[in-house]
């Protein structure tokens, strides 16, 4: 685990792969997800600010919600507690956010995106202030996984493109895996190669994930897992 100050009251958490991030204003702090191996990211963050510090998941993903009892609740996009209860058999009290909400922690505002298709309650998170987009996984530059009963790639498209539409509010994306940051005109490059995935016009290669048969289809900007 590697902790890395990117700004001003932000910070990044880096846990084998995936990479999680506090947020802080000037009355509160957020975590953004609660990590992957780490059971403790709630008192990784208490250590870092003096602020009360809330939870919000960007979907439920295992590398996702990692310390999320720790937290008395947390808040998550309703359509994703089919993930969090179902598939990942985790407890806890949500809180639900939904499109268009607005997370203020004091003179400086986070912004609710609704962006299904990676998983079906799938956020992502504008810091109006610091014209940052914090995705989850739906923008990166990696192995986007899109196999699976929780992947939808119609709306993962639609995600996107609602994402390039609100692009001149945001200069910088911080992934959760990948490089970071990331430009904005990956957005349509991503759009680009998604519709040839989901066309059959990407070349495809077999490999193996947790023993489940899947495929990889390489976009060149990011590489899709598939079934």
């Amino acid at each position: 685990m590697e902790i890395i100050r990117i700004q001003d009251g932000s910070w990044r958490i880096e846990d084998e792969g995936v990479r999680f991030f506090l947020l802080e204003g000037d009355e509160n702090a957020l975590l953004i997800d609660s990590g992957m191996t780490v059971r403790n990211a709630k008192e990784i963050a208490e250590d870092l600010t003096s602020l009360p510090v809330s939870l919000v998941n960007t979907h439920a993903d295992p590398d996702h919600i990692g310390s999320n009892e720790e937290f008395d609740s947390f808040l998550m996009h309703p359509a994703e507690t089919v993930n969090y209860c179902n598939v990942q058999q985790r407890k806890g009290r949500f809180v639900p956010v939904e499109e268009g909400e607005i997370i203020d922690l004091g003179n400086r505002k986070l912004r609710i995106i609704s962006t299904p298709g990676h998983t079906p309650g799938s956020i992502a998170i504008l810091d109006e202030e610091n014209r940052v987009l914090i995705p989850g996984d739906s923008i990166q530059d990696g192995g986007i996984f899109m196999f699976g009963i929780m992947r939808e790639f119609q709306a993962y498209i639609e995600s996107l493109r609602k994402l390039e539409g609100m692009s001149h509010l945001f200069d910088s994306i911080w992934p959760s895996h990948g490089s970071l940051p990331l430009d904005p005109a990956i957005i349509p490059q991503l759009i680009d190669g998604a519709e040839r995935c989901l066309n059959g016009e990407l070349p495809t290669k077999p490999a193996s994930f947790m023993g489940q048969e899947i495929r990889i289809a390489d976009a060149g900007v990011a590489r899709f897992l598939i079934s």
